[in-house]
């Protein structure tokens, strides 16, 4: 088999460095989530910068497993038990995700002057790929789209930890489960990996949105709920895998210029601004009614997307089943409003020129499908 080119193990080699660097300088600084957010930030300036910073999707997926497995592994009997009061709170989440797509649009529309579609398209959190996708087909503004998308994204990932640290909500950087006390059988750590690695397989294989983190995190908590298993992944390979997906956030910065985001800047802070407050504002209704942890609440209605909000659970050690299940729902609703509303939304005959072809979107994405 032969070895993948020097241009593409450099600049994969360096993003991971960069993301390392950062992610370790705020974790031993003590901020909530650091890995995450450090990484996030570092590798996202490097390519602002102009470095070609990309991490290579065997090795993402890789990470989105066992950063299912990590997840998995908080879940407790307990946990599972709570399930039965979630749909009260999906069904806030449900109302406030249309609230939040409608106040977001209007803002971009009237405040910013976006037709509709590329502001409708900017405002829907969540559901990346086919939001970009359908802004291309339907000559919106991709450029603009693509940058409030991703800054809503860079700006959840670095300020929510520190906010909620500040408010008492969140502890120092934790990776994953305490390991027991007598250390990870590897007996059990096998038939940890080998289950959840198969049910992640499984939901990619039938396209379940986010099938390797979701089916991984799956198997894991069904080990760890039910009590059959106890073992943990290591703490270092939990803190790598956290590492390579904060690259991955930061490194759709790819091939834009500081320029580009500074002349979107006021659309996509603005825009933050109101989804955030309408986020919060359906998260303290659920926060008075309902036995929830805040913080569980809050990176649960986070507009943010669901594989860097789940990565956030897994940080900050809060319920993944809780988190993990509302932003599913929320990704569900967005990607059905897509479908319903943006044919509607597809201009006429006056179509406005297309972007420079010589300006590249933000990154690709990347999910772990």
């Amino acid at each position: 088999m032969p070895l993948p080119p020097r241009t593409t193990v450099l600049p994969a080699a360096e993003t991971l460095l960069i993301a390392a660097a950062g992610g370790t300088a705020l974790a031993m600084l003590g901020i909530p989530a650091g890995l995450v957010s450090g990484s996030v930030l570092a590798v996202a300036i490097a390519a602002l910068a102009g470095r070609q910073m990309t991490v290579p999707t065997p090795v993402a997926r890789v990470c989105f497993v066992l950063i299912g497995i990590l997840l998995g592994a908080i879940v407790t009997p307990a946990t599972l038990h709570g399930m039965a009061t979630y749909p009260l709170s999906v069904a806030v989440l449900a109302v406030g995700t249309i609230a939040m797509i409608a106040t977001t649009t209007s803002y971009l529309r009237f405040v910013h002057r976006w037709d509709w579609p590329s502001a409708f398209l900017g405002a829907s959190p969540g559901a990346m790929a086919q939001v970009v996708a359908l802004a291309a087909e339907f000559k919106a503004d991709v450029r603009g789209v693509a940058i409030v998308q991703v800054m809503r994204v860079l700006l959840i990932m670095i300020g929510l930890p520190g906010s909620l640290a500040l408010a008492g909500l969140a502890a120092g950087a934790v990776v994953g489960a305490p390991e027991p006390a007598g250390g990870s059988s590897l007996a059990e750590l096998a038939v940890l990996v080998v289950v959840s690695t198969t049910l992640a397989l499984l939901l990619r294989w039938i396209k379940f949105p986010g099938g390797l983190l979701f089916g991984a995190m799956a198997g894991s908590a069904i080990l760890h709920g039910t009590g059959w298993v106890q073992a943990v992944l290591p703490w270092w390979l939990g803190g790598s895998a956290v590492i390579v997906l904060g690259a991955v956030a930061g490194s759709r910065f790819s091939n834009t210029s500081w320029r580009t985001v500074l002349d979107y800047l006021g659309a996509a802070i603005g825009s933050f601004a109101v989804a955030i407050t309408t986020a919060g504002c359906f998260a303290a209704l659920v926060m008075l009614l309902l036995p929830f942890r805040p913080a569980d609440v809050i990176i649960a209605f986070a507009p943010g997307a669901q594989d860097q909000m789940m990565l956030l659970a897994l940080a900050l050690t809060l319920d993944p089943v809780y988190v993990g299940a509302h932003h599913l729902s929320r990704w569900l609703i967005c990607t059905f409003s897509l479908a319903i509303f943006a044919k509607s939304l597809s201009y006429g005959k006056g179509k406005p020129p297309e972007p420079p072809k010589t300006w590249t979107r933000p990154g690709q994405g990347m999910s772990d499908d």
